[in-house]
């Protein structure tokens, strides 16, 4: 099982690129099950969620190509023949995104069969919004020893039909899933109350260059008029924003001048006004932005919400920050009620970190140690990282597999820009 070992100390100087949103590719990867034809995703991560998504459709019938040397970050998918509609559990264990499949699947053979989701253990993401959407598009959903079965209406041309949709709660996943579902009803479906990142705005995106009529991505309300088929189509996904995000806090931590580059400043607002805030020095450019210590970090205070508010997957990264500023800073975690397992870690290298509830106090300015630490989810993995660049002494962070999910040679980049930094044991992706 593989682990970094870090050493702390060195100020992180220089250029570190921002690959492909890993929550981008994801759903649409799923998208292409909408259609017979060939979809050409550009931009896509080297990630091991990738990977996974990979082996789902290509266990449904679906041919994927990954593309090689220069051309490493293009998957081509062509769904002509989906043989076997079902993700299997044994596939989608580890991957919190499987039910993106569910809509587009229903949507595109009238049957569908999905593993209930895996992946990081930071609380509940109910599907029931998922389900609600498709019953309330003509679908009948149940559930079946660990798997959801969905059917699409027995009678006329069993296409799922439009429908006024409001999601009880801000959702991603849901509203992704039903919007590609709707994309094949029949008439029209009103979404309100939709998740507003960047990710399903880059998602609509692909789906209307495959044919589809959508209108208000992007805002709370998303209106579809279904059509009979969709088409193949190119799309290149969006940066990460939240790989982007890792790496302005990781320059903020350590005091050095790094430029982020190939991002998209504009997906970055809250976490940008927050550093502004704690007194680091930012320059927002068109694709970059360049971070800088501007002397005695402050501390400010962060709240968790809904895009465009302060995200959740910036959370424990921006903790980890707290740890090194002047002052108290208290962060409330309003969208999942377990994602404060990397606290006992923080505190185990030195932090000063006390929960009460979906509130953590962190009193700053506290000298960190290096540690043995154990990753617990994506993001945590990340923020122990942030730690450890600053801490006294040698670093060893096990069960970084969870860091691979979601991050593109992750040590790789932060080693080119200064930091000391290596992985032990079996590299990601290699024999």
């Amino acid at each position: 099982m593989d682990k970094f070992v870090v050493r702390g100390g060195n100020p992180l100087l220089g250029t570190i690129k921002v690959s492909g949103a890993k929550n981008s590719a994801l759903p649409c990867m799923a998208a292409a099950i909408l259609t017979e034809d060939e979809v050409i995703l550009e931009n896509i991560p080297q990630v091991r969620d990738i990977e996974t998504e990979r082996k789902l459709l290509v266990s449904m019938g679906a041919e994927v190509e990954l593309g090689y040397g220069r051309a490493q970050h293009r998957t081509s998918i062509k769904c002509a023949l989906l043989s076997d509609p079902v993700a299997k559990y044994e596939i989608v264990k580890t991957m919190r995104a499987s039910s993106l499949v569910l809509g587009p699947l229903i949507a595109r053979t009238g049957v569908a069969r999905v593993a209930m989701p895996g992946g990081c253990a930071i609380g509940d993401r109910p599907i029931d919004l998922h389900i609600k959407g498709l019953e309330a598009m003509g679908a009948t959903v149940s559930y079946d020893h660990g798997y959801l079965e969905a059917r699409s209406p027995n009678s006329g041309n069993n296409r799922l039909h439009g429908a006024h949709i409001v999601f009880d709660k801000i959702t991603v996943t849901g509203t992704e899933d039903l919007l590609m579902a709707a994309t094949l009803a029949e008439g029209e479906t009103l979404f309100e109350n939709c998740a507003r990142e960047p990710e399903v705005t880059d998602l609509a995106a692909l789906l209307i260059a495959m044919g589809a009529q959508i209108e208000g991505a992007g805002t709370g309300t998303i209106r579809v008029h279904g059509v009979p088929q969709l088409h193949g189509a190119r799309h290149k996904i969006n940066p990460d924003r939240i790989e982007a995000g890792t790496f302005l806090l990781a320059g903020a931590i350590t005091g050095g001048d790094l430029n982020v580059d190939c991002c998209d400043p504009s997906h970055l607002g809250a976490l940008i006004a927050k550093l502004e805030q704690c007194g680091v020095k930012i320059d927002v450019g068109t694709d970059h932005i360049r971070v800088r210590s501007g002397g005695d970090l402050k501390a400010s205070d962060i709240s968790t919400e809904e895009y465009p508010g302060f995200p959740t997957d910036m959370q424990a990264q921006f903790m980890a920050l707290a740890t090194q500023t002047e002052g108290t800073t208290t962060v409330t975690e309003n969208i999942f009620e377990n994602r404060f397992m990397h606290v006992g870690e923080l505190n185990r290298m030195g932090a000063n970190i006390t929960v009460n509830g979906r509130t953590a106090t962190i009193r700053g300015k506290t000298p960190l140690q290096s540690a043995a630490v154990m990753c617990s989810d994506l993001r945590a993995s990340a923020s122990l990282v942030l730690a450890a660049l600053v801490a006294d002494g040698e670093t060893i962070l096990d069960r970084v597999y969870h860091l691979d999910r979601g991050y593109e040679r992750f040590e790789e980049k932060l080693r080119g820009v200064g930091a000391q930094i290596r992985r032990m044991g079996d590299v990601f992706g290699k024999k």
